[in-house]
């Protein structure tokens, strides 16, 4: 459930009222007329269920309400009411499976800031990776795999594909790109780093790796794995999974790949950074593939929902029209 704060101007403070009390996934209800201040109008609050939140959102964007007021959207923790079962019940869908559009595209827009902790995490990430792959050392490997920042990047890519955004792909292929090659170079100077101190050398990358060297031998299944990924990861963001997303985190080899391509590249071993560099680029576009068909599909399941819900409540209201009065039914005047 979202509780929805609402500033509306006075002229449109009605128009909101009705629309709010006219949507059976509302509840909870309270108009404070004339108490804002700062844009001045009334103050409306709500408790809305996640699989109405959507609709409820959009309706009041089309009433202009963002361009004079405020519309601001908070999860609520703990509800205890029967209004709100009666809502939950009511609304068409699952709350487990709705998706809140305006809220995965703020969440994702936040992550596409080329930021300084954003190419920190990631060139942390990449170097912990490429001594992992020198070491070939699993633990190290997956460690990189949660640390690394690139797949709210890659998430907020598919939503403004989908929502047909470009200034959010546009920062979304930066952070992407710049990440990845500071990223790169930072491991391939400290390989060199590590090798001049002789922690490190040649030999180790060049030495039989059984339990690493999937990440330079993309084959068939590093695009499966990479689509399933995908799916998983857009999955758990829409539906607010973020245990799942950790596991999406583990199971995809980007900063590993960029991490080999660097580590290769220090040595000058090109067949093997060739390798990496093609693992990297079936994974980011499958990821991407993926994720972008996995909200194509909520959004057409949804609007499906919608349309059935939008003919079910004609019928409900006709099915609750009282039925002519008989006389078993005819109110007694005589006080008895």
């Amino acid at each position: 459930m979202l509780h929805l704060r609402v500033i509306a101007p006075s002229e449109q403070s009605s128009a909101v009222v009705e629309l709010l009390a006219a949507d059976p996934g509302v509840t909870h209800l309270v108009v404070l007329p004339g108490a804002a201040r700062q844009p001045a109008g009334d103050y409306v609050t709500c408790d809305v269920v996640r699989e109405s939140a959507d609709g409820v959102l959009s309706r009041l964007q089309e009433l202009g309400v963002e361009a004079h007021g405020a519309i601001a959207a908070d999860d609520v923790e703990l509800t205890l009411s029967e209004a709100a079962d009666r809502a939950a019940e009511e609304a068409p869908g699952h709350g487990e499976d709705a998706v809140v559009w305006d809220e995965i595209a703020a969440k994702t827009g936040e992550q596409t800031v080329l930021t300084g902790t954003f190419l920190a995490l990631i060139v942390m990430a990449t170097m912990i990776a490429g001594i992992g792959v020198l070491l070939d050392q699993p633990i190290l490997i997956v460690g990189a795999m949660v640390v690394g920042p690139e797949f709210g990047p890659l998430a907020a890519l598919c939503v403004a594909l989908l929502r047909r955004q470009p200034r959010v792909v546009g920062r979304s292929v930066q952070a992407l790109t710049v990440g990845f090659v500071v990223a790169m170079a930072a491991t391939v100077l400290s390989t060199w780093a590590l090798t001049a101190a002789g922690l490190v050398g040649r030999d180790m990358l060049l030495a039989e790796r059984p339990m690493t060297d999937f990440i330079w031998r993309p084959d068939a299944l590093s695009w499966v794995v990479g689509l399933l990924a995908g799916v998983a990861g857009m999955l758990s963001l829409t539906s607010k999974k973020s245990g799942s997303l950790v596991g999406v985190l583990i199971s995809v080899t980007t900063v590993p790949a960029a991490a080999n391509v660097a580590v290769a590249s220090a040595y000058g071993v090109w067949h093997e950074a060739a390798g990496s560099a093609l693992q990297l680029v079936i994974n980011l576009a499958a990821i991407v593939l993926a994720g972008l068909l996995t909200l194509v599909v909520q959004l057409c399941w949804w609007r499906h929902v919608a349309r059935r819900a939008a003919h079910a409540v004609p019928r409900q209201r006709a099915d609750q029209r009282p039925g002519p009065v008989t006389a078993s039914r005819r109110p007694r005047r005589d006080g008895g």
